[in-house]
This record gives structure tokens, C-alpha cells and sequence, in this order.
């Protein structure tokens, strides 16, 4: 059996960041069926996204403001590093691209990367 690795490589998280969370949160609940409950960001709301008729948070769907303004408007994978800031560096020095961050959210460190193809992911550790 091989040693866990504590998740990483693993992609973790999803979400999209957008200027109209509010519409494109209606769009998804219509189009794919899910359902959204709020989280509080203080001056306004971002949103958690739900297998309907569970309780199961698969997604989030955000606004871009504040320090969400630079994420570009997809959907975002999150791949789970042991160390974000040199992550970052490879990144840099595999001629990729850091967009946003490193930074802190919540608990983790992030970061927002586009590979030499041009592709975007978010790379997260505690």
C-alpha cells in the first residue's frame, strides 16, 4: 500500500469568480439544476453550490471585487501543493505565469497560475 500524501495533487475545490454572481448563480441553478445558500462576505454575499436537495457544497460561484478582482471569469480548479510560494516560483521558472497571489485566504495560502498553454488553476496549502 502506498504512503497518503495528504492530498496532494489533488484537486480540491471549484469555483468561478464573475462580476455578476448574482445572474450567473441563476444561471447554473437553472441550466444544471443547482441550488445556491449565501456566504456572508460582509458587505455583500458569495455563494455556495449544492447537489440539489442535499446539503453537499460541490462549488462556489463569487464576485470579483476586492482582492477577487484579478481572478479571470472561468471556472477554477484548486490543486492542493504542499507549499504555494514555491510552487509559485516553479511556476515562474517553468515559464508560467503567477496571475494573483500568493495570499492568504481563509486558513490557506493561494495562488491563481497560467501554465505556457495559457490554462488557469489555483494552487492552495495550509
Amino acid at each position: 500500500m502506498s504512503e497518503q500524501n495528504n492530498g496532494i495533487g489533488s484537486i480540491t475545490w471549484q469555483d468561478l469568480t464573475v462580476p455578476n454572481a448574482d445572474e450567473v448563480k441563476e444561471f447554473y441553478s437553472k441550466v444544471a439544476g443547482w441550488e445556491a445558500s449565501e456566504h456572508d462576505m460582509g458587505d455583500y454575499c458569495d455563494y455556495n453550490i449544492k447537489v440539489p436537495g442535499t446539503d453537499k457544497v460541490i462549488a462556489g460561484i463569487c464576485h470579483a471585487r476586492g482582492t477577487n478582482a484579478n481572478i479571470p471569469p472561468q471556472w477554477l480548479i484548486y490543486i492542493s501543493v504542499e507549499d504555494v510560494n514555491k510552487s509559485a516560483e516553479q511556476c515562474t521558472a517553468l515559464g508560467g505565469k503567477v496571475i494573483d497571489g500568493p495570499r492568504k485566504m481563509g486558513h490557506f495560502n493561494f495562488c491563481v497560475i497560467q501554465d505556457p498553454a495559457g490554462a488557469v488553476a489555483a494552487l492552495i496549502s495550509k
